[in-house]
């Protein structure tokens, strides 16, 4: 898929640490209750640490007790899902539509949310921006 934002994979390793290129860019994982935005109930929104295309709300932020920060809804268009059945598992990868950054995943276990949905996102992936 063509990306509004692309760089070359040098121009990423210079912008991002070697913790964010490892997640954002090769789809890695930071490991479950390390992360900066696991349990904040901060009011904002939530932008690709890559790009800074804005992808969720605080308002759709709920705890999960998964480890990771959980949204059930992303803002319009701001997702692009993946097939994954890496590791022997299948599961739907979730990136960021303007730069094609990993997110984290999605999955149909967020009981008592309006969708449904949890969408499981790497803190190193995403930056908060307070309202």
């Amino acid at each position: 898929m063509a990306y509004d934002v692309q760089k070359t994979d040098e121009q990423w390793r210079e912008e991002l640490t070697a913790e964010e290129y490892a997640v954002l860019r090769q789809a890695g994982t930071e490991r479950a209750f390390t992360g900066e935005y696991t349990d904040t109930e901060t009011e904002g929104t939530y932008s690709c640490k890559a790009c800074g295309s804005e992808l969720f709300t605080s308002d759709t932020k709920f705890h999960s007790g998964c480890g990771w920060p959980s949204f059930y809804q992303p803002m319009t268009d701001t997702i692009e899902y993946i097939e994954d059945n890496s590791g022997g598992m299948k599961r739907v990868e979730v990136r960021c539509a303007t730069c094609g950054s990993h997110l984290g995943h999605v999955f149909p276990d967020g009981f008592g949310t309006p969708t449904g949905d949890r969408y499981c996102i790497n803190s190193i992936s995403i930056t908060l921006k307070e309202t």
